[in-house]
C-alpha cells in the first residue's frame, strides 16, 4: 500500500513538473517590421513602429495570440530600411533567412515595398504593405498583400475630383521620376486626366530626381503652361518646398496631392502655405468616431502628436496578421509550414473592418476599399472632405 502511495506521489510531483513545461512549449511568433527608421522619410517609420508597439501591448495583455485555443507570445523584429530600396532587400532578406520572422508588416512605400516583394515572395514569406499602392507590388506574387487602394483607383480618384469640384481642363503634374510611387501615380493620373478632357490637357509633366530640393525651373515651366491646377504625388518632405517654391514664384492656383501628403510633418514643414489645398488619402483623423477615434486618442496620449495614415493604415495590417494567424488553426514550429498557413489564411479573408474602412480583397491580395479627400483646414488639421468608393 505504502509503494502504492509512493508511486502515485512520484507521478503527482513529475506531473507538477513537467506541467509548466508543457504550457511554455507555446511557440514563440515573430513578425517583422520593415520601416524606414531614417533617410528621407524617417516620420513614416515612427508612424509604423510605434502603432506596431501598441499592437504589440495588446497581445501581450490578452495573454498572448490565441491559435488554436493556445495562446502564443510575439515579439517584433523592427528593422530600418533606410528609405532605400537595396536596404529594404536586406531587411527582408535577413528578417526571413536569419530572424525567421512568420510574416513581414511593410516596407511602406512603394519604391522599398517593390523590390522587397519580390523576396518575401521568393522565400515564401507572407508580407503585407501597409501604405505601397504601386500594382507591382504585389503582381504575380501570391505570398504578397496590401492593406491600401491601388494607384489606378486613386489617380483617377483624383483626376475626377479636380474636375468635379473645379471644373478645370488644363492640369500640370510634378513628380519624382526616380521613385516607382510617384512616378507610377503621376502616370496614373495623367492617363485619367486626358481620358477626361483629351490628349494634351495635361499642358506640363514635369519631373525631377529624389533629393532634389530646387524646382524653381519646372514650377516656371508649369506657371507658363496655363495650367490651371497642379498635381504633385510627393512625400511630405518635398511637398512643403514644393508649395513654398510655387508660392514665391506667383502661382495661385489649387495644389493637389495624393496619399503620401498624409504625414503630420507634411504640415508641420509647409504651414500656412498648405492651408486650403486638398489630397487624396485613407481615412481623415479629424472628425473621426468609433474605433478609428478610439485609435487616434491613444495614439495622440501616448506619442503625443495625431496619427497619420500610415500609422492608421499599419495598425489594419497589423489586425490583419493576427486574424489570419489566429484563424491558421496551429503553430508548429516548423517556420515554412507556418509561413505557408499563414499566408492561405491571408488569401482568405475576404472583408476586414479596419479603422481606415471596410475592405474586400481580390485574389491578387488588394483590398477593394474607398479613398477619402481631405482639405488641410486653416487651423492645420486634416478634415474630411468627402468620400470616393470604388
Amino acid at each position: 500500500m505504502r509503494k502504492g502511495l509512493k508511486w502515485i506521489a512520484a507521478v503527482s510531483v513529475i506531473t507538477l513538473l513537467l506541467a509548466p513545461v508543457a504550457w511554455g512549449k507555446a511557440e514563440l511568433i515573430k513578425v517583422g517590421i520593415n520601416a524606414p527608421m531614417t533617410g528621407d522619410i524617417p516620420k513614416v517609420g515612427e508612424g509604423s513602429k510605434f502603432a506596431a508597439q501598441m499592437w504589440l501591448e495588446d497581445i501581450k495583455a490578452a495573454g498572448g495570440l490565441d491559435v488554436g485555443g493556445v495562446k502564443h507570445p510575439v515579439e517584433l523584429v523592427i528593422e530600418d530600411n533606410e528609405s532605400k530600396a537595396e536596404s529594404a532587400v536586406k531587411t527582408n532578406t535577413k528578417m526571413i533567412t536569419e530572424d525567421e520572422v512568420l510574416v513581414i508588416v511593410g516596407p511602406q512605400s512603394s519604391k522599398q515595398a517593390v523590390p522587397a516583394g519580390d523576396v518575401a515572395n521568393n522565400y515564401k514569406t507572407p508580407m503585407i504593405s501597409p501604405w505601397s499602392t504601386n500594382p507591382d507590388t504585389t503582381k504575380d506574387r501570391p505570398y504578397v498583400f496590401r492593406g491600401c487602394f491601388l494607384d489606378p483607383f486613386q489617380g483617377p480618384v483624383v483626376a475626377n475630383f479636380i474636375t468635379n469640384e473645379f471644373g478645370f481642363t488644363k492640369a500640370a503634374v510634378l513628380y519624382d521620376v526616380a521613385s516607382d510611387y510617384p512616378k507610377g501615380l503621376a502616370e496614373f493620373f495623367k492617363k485619367a486626366w486626358e481620358e477626361l478632357h483629351g490628349p494634351g490637357s495635361v499642358v506640363a509633366y514635369e519631373s525631377f530626381t529624389t533629393k532634389d530640393a530646387d524646382f524653381s525651373s519646372q514650377l516656371t515651366n508649369i506657371i507658363n503652361s496655363g495650367a490651371e491646377v497642379l498635381f504633385t504625388p510627393q512625400y511630405y518632405n518635398e511637398v512643403a518646398l514644393i508649395v513654398q517654391q510655387a508660392h514665391e514664384l506667383g502661382w495661385k492656383k489649387p495644389i493637389v496631392g495624393s496619399d503620401s501628403w498624409g504625414s503630420a510633418e507634411t504640415i508641420e514643414l509647409c504651414g500656412a502655405a498648405c492651408h486650403g489645398l486638398f489630397f487624396s488619402t485613407h481615412y481623415a483623423a479629424a472628425g473621426a468616431t468609433g474605433k478609428t477615434k478610439e485609435f487616434i486618442d491613444r495614439y495622440q496620449a501616448k506619442h503625443g502628436y495625431i496619427p497619420d495614415d500610415v500609422a492608421a493604415l499599419t495598425w489594419d495590417a497589423l489586425g490583419i496578421v493576427g486574424q489570419a494567424i489566429s484563424t491558421c488553426g496551429k503553430i508548429t514550429g516548423d517556420v515554412e509550414d507556418d509561413r505557408q498557413c499563414v499566408r492561405d489564411a491571408m488569401a482568405k479573408i475576404k472583408e476586414y473592418d479596419g479603422i481606415t474602412g471596410k475592405m474586400t480583397f481580390t485574389e491578387e491580395g488588394d483590398p477593394i476599399k474607398c479613398a477619402v479627400i481631405v482639405k488641410i483646414s486653416d487651423k492645420g488639421e486634416y478634415e474630411f472632405y468627402k468620400s470616393v468608393c470604388p
